[in-house]
C-alpha cells in the first residue's frame, strides 16, 4: 500500500466499499452498447462481492479516501479468467469514477496488476477491451502493452474485445 506521486493509493477493497465500486464500474461501462445493453452483465458489474469473494477487487482512493476506481485482478485459471494461459495473469473491469478521470487512478490500477503479476511470476499480464475505448489503449500501450490480435475474442457475432498483453518475461 503506497501513494503515487498524485496522493492515490491503491489497496484492496474493503466490504464497505462494495456498493460504491458496483455503482461506479456499471457506470463506466453503460456508456458502452456492447456492457451497457447486457442486464446480466451490468449485474456482474454492481456485484462486487461476488468478485472479492474469489479474485482481489483493488481500489484506488484519493487521499482522503474517496473511492476513484478499480479493477479485479485475476491472478490465474480459475474464476473470471478469460483468455490468458497457465502462467498469464489477467485483469477485468477497470473502471474510474467520472469525477476522478484524468488525475492518475486508471493507470495506478492497471500498475498495481502489474506490479502483482511481476511478483507472482507471471510470464505476461493479458486483457480484453471494448474497441471503443481507446483512451484505455493509449494508457496500456503506454505502460508496456501490445495489441494481441491472436487474443481477440467475438463474445456475439459483429461483438469482439480486443486483446491486449504485456510480456512480464525476465530479461537476459
Amino acid at each position: 500500500m503506497s501513494r503515487t506521486r498524485g496522493g492515490i493509493e491503491v489497496r484492496e477493497a474493503h466490504p464497505d466499499e462494495y456498493e460504491e465500486i458496483g455503482t461506479l464500474t456499471a457506470a463506466a461501462y453503460q456508456g458502452y452498447p456492447e456492457a451497457g445493453e447486457d442486464p446480466d452483465y451490468m449485474a456482474q458489474l454492481r456485484d462486487v462481492a461476488a468478485r472479492a469473494a474469489v479474485r482481489p477487487v483493488l481500489v484506488a482512493v484519493d487521499d482522503e479516501g474517496r473511492v476513484m476506481g478499480s479493477v479485479v485482478y485475476v491472478g490465474g485459471p480459475g474464476p473470471f479468467a478469460e483468455t490468458q494461459g497457465e502462467n498469464e495473469a489477467s485483469f477485468r473491469m477497470l473502471a474510474v469514477a467520472d469525477w476522478a478521470r484524468g488525475r492518475g487512478a486508471g493507470e495506478a490500477l492497471t500498475r498495481a496488476c502489474i506490479d502483482r503479476a511481476r511478483a507472482g511470476g507471471r510470464s505476461a499480464l493479458v486483457l480484453l477491451t471494448l474497441p471503443a475505448m481507446t483512451a484505455a489503449h493509449r494508457l496500456y500501450e503506454k505502460l508496456g502493452f501490445r495489441r494481441a490480435p491472436e487474443r481477440d475474442w467475438e463474445f456475439e457475432p459483429g461483438r469482439q474485445l480486443l486483446g491486449y498483453e504485456h510480456d512480464l518475461s525476465p530479461r537476459s
